[in-house]
């Protein structure tokens, strides 16, 4: 049976044998109410503060790296730019996110602290989630052209036949990261903002701070963690980019690593085995983290959508325990959604390790390495950025040198 059915059978049986009824839609007070467990007023706020404690000066120190210390920025660090603003952001809304798991039971709907999560820290949330999406899809791209175009094999690879050459070109200028960057943030944004804003004014907001027979909405309630049906029907597109990215990057990085093992094979190869072994190795490193973080929550998010739908069409007779049925659900989507906002705090470690002019101009800065030579690194990557044809050589030096990759 799969995996979606045997879970829906799982919420039926427990449905089944609950005396529960669920308010009508209209109704501004529920009559069930999540029950949230440790893992919520305990776990969640505990890792999103340390989140803040650590993604907060880290993503700070990145970007002040990229913008400050390195004086002719590579398309690399421009897309790495972005993402560092980007984690910036969801860095501020970690302390938001905890007080919300930690005290949203006890929050009124119309209350300050409930209406800035659900009009201002649920948008910068999703925000992240997918501009990290897209911007490491392009960084996958890019060092994706720069290895099967700078890079010999035994045969060439079918890739650079079927792509025109412009695109390859234009993934070595600095004008078209910022353009790929421009749209990104502005589909992101024009994109989540319109859905949060209607999600929390006419579907999580309904309820507002009515009383009815003595009982007042709080902030963490159904209506909030579960949502409605537009929001629902939105996120089944945006699930499906989701995997149309993934599969992309995922296809892209198998594309490199069939190219690298026939490099190894091709007696003829000028290209440095050990920069063939750190690509590899970076490859692997940063298709571990996307796996991780992004894509357990994606996989989760249309079983829950499907939980969601059920419950709304089933009736139950009333009865003494007040918890909702889908209260354990709804903090494993929220398990998962952690997930997703951790990547935001290991981006920095995911630079430092990965990125050689990043470690440099980083231990200069701290004063870690005074005889740390990224002057060097530093020029040689803007010599290997501003070529957009080069040869074996030059593109040895903008793998090593100029990105994570």
């Amino acid at each position: 049976m799969p995996l979606n059915d045997l879970v829906r059978a799982a919420v039926c049986d427990q449905m089944e044998n609950t005396p529960y009824t669920f308010p009508p839609d209209n109704t501004s007070c529920s009559d069930l109410s999540l029950c949230p467990s440790a893992a919520t007023l305990f776990f969640l706020p505990s890792v999103y503060t340390v989140l803040f404690l650590t993604s907060l000066p880290g993503n700070a120190l990145s970007l002040w790296v990229f913008l400050r210390r390195i004086s002719s920025m590579s398309p690399i660090h421009i897309y790495l730019s972005h993402l560092s603003t980007s984690n910036l952001m969801l860095s501020l809304t970690t302390p938001f996110l905890a007080a919300y798991y930690a005290w949203g039971s006890d929050w009124t709907m119309s209350s300050t602290l409930c209406q800035l999560v659900l009009h201002g820290i649920t948008p910068v949330l999703h925000i992240n989630i997918y501009i990290s999406l897209m911007i490491l899809t392009w960084v996958a791209f890019s060092r994706f052209a720069a290895l099967i175009r700078h890079t010999h094999a035994s045969r060439p690879s079918a890739c650079t036949t079927l792509l025109p050459h412009s695109f390859f070109t234009s993934l070595t200028r600095t004008s078209f990261a910022n353009r790929v960057c421009f749209t990104v943030w502005v589909v992101a944004v024009g994109g989540i903002v319109p859905v949060t804003v209607y999600y929390s004014v006419n579907e999580a907001g309904r309820g507002g701070d009515a009383e009815i027979g003595g009982c007042v909405e709080v902030c963490y309630n159904p209506a909030v963690e579960i949502g409605g049906g537009l929001s629902a029907a939105f996120a089944v597109p945006v699930i499906t980019i989701f995997f149309v990215f993934y599969l992309l990057v995922l296809l892209a990085y198998m594309t490199v690593l069939r190219h690298i093992r026939r490099s190894r094979r091709n007696t003829k190869v000028t290209t440095s085995q050990g920069l063939l072994g750190r690509v590899l190795r970076n490859i692997v490193v940063i298709q571990v983290v996307f796996s991780v973080c992004l894509l357990p929550y994606h996989i989760f998010k249309p079983i829950f959508i499907s939980l969601a739908n059920d419950q709304r069409q089933l009736t139950f007779s009333p009865g003494t325990n007040n918890c909702h049925p889908l209260s354990t659900f709804v903090e494993l989507k929220n398990s998962f959604l952690l997930l997703a906002a951790v990547r935001g705090s290991t981006d920095p470690l995911m630079f430092f390790l990965l990125d050689k002019t990043f470690r440099h101009q980083t231990r200069r800065l701290l004063r870690c390495n005074q005889k740390s030579p990224g002057q060097s690194a530093e020029s040689a990557t803007q010599k290997a950025g501003q070529s957009g044809d080069g040869n074996v050589a030059s593109a040895t030096v903008d793998l090593s040198h100029e990105s994570v990759f």
